[in-house]
């Protein structure tokens, strides 16, 4: 089985990819996974520390080849304020409740839940449900995209 030596996040690598391993969002999180692709790739992710994948990333393998991440399509639902002050209140009441968001322009995702959903409108946001890939914000500093040896 071949290895995963390191990860180039997207939009940094441009060679063809052989083959396309799709996962949610929490199957990006992790530090020893078995990623079997589209095409039939088996390969090793096994890291001293846990990484997140974003949609578009290239997983390096040690032969060189690239094996790509996308983000499986999710339930989510896309959150928009009025004003800044307003989207800046809506990050801080979702943050407040350890939930994982990502930011898309001028718009917030969240995954789909009628309880934070009852809550944004009540703070006055307008929400739509959309099936997109999930790329949440990392949860520590810095986060821990990926692996570069």
């Amino acid at each position: 089985m071949r290895r995963v030596s390191h990860v180039v996040p997207a939009g940094r690598w441009n060679a063809p990819a052989i083959d396309r391993v799709v996962l949610d969002a929490d199957e990006r999180q992790r530090r020893r996974f078995v990623l079997t692709g589209e095409k039939g790739a088996s390969v090793l992710l096994d890291f001293p520390q846990p990484v997140t994948l974003r949609d578009g990333d290239g997983l390096v393998l040690d032969d060189g080849t690239i094996v790509m991440v996308a983000g499986a399509p999710e339930p989510l639902l896309e959150i928009t304020a009025n004003t800044p002050l307003d989207h800046i209140r809506l990050a801080w009441h979702l943050g407040n409740r350890h939930t994982d968001v990502q930011f898309v322009g001028d718009r917030l995702r969240i995954r789909e839940d009628h309880v934070l959903a009852e809550m944004v409108q009540g703070l006055g946001a307008e929400i739509a449900a959309v099936t997109a890939p999930f790329d949440p914000e990392p949860s520590s500093p810095g986060g821990h995209h990926g692996y570069e040896p």
